[in-house]
């Protein structure tokens, strides 16, 4: 199993639109990529480690597929579709990354 993560940075002068990420963008997202998506988290940065302190992050996304050949099938087909609907909730340049799930 594999897991794409998605990370939006925390900082000044950046926009993200949650309700419209979790009740928008990630809905299409699982309509696009059908059964070959086996899960989905969103997560909303509220802290750093230290007491106080801001998120490094604003949100992050996960999405859990078998293989990277699953992801690039499902996801690769529909990618412009989908990277075209970032702006409608943020400002920010997400950063990917791609990580086997060991545990």
């Amino acid at each position: 199993m594999i897991k794409v993560s998605v990370f939006y940075a925390h900082g000044p002068n950046t926009h993200f639109d949650m309700d419209y990420y979790v009740h928008r963008h990630i809905p299409m997202v699982q309509r696009l990529c059908g059964s070959a998506l086996k899960s989905v988290a969103v997560e909303k940065g509220i802290a750093g480690a230290a007491p106080g302190s801001e998120p490094n992050y604003a949100a992050m996304g996960h999405l859990v597929f078998d293989s990277v050949e699953a992801f690039q099938d499902s996801f690769g087909a529909h990618a412009s579709d989908i990277i075209a609907d970032v702006p409608n909730y943020t400002n920010l340049q997400p950063v990917i990354q791609i990580s086997q799930i060991m545990i």
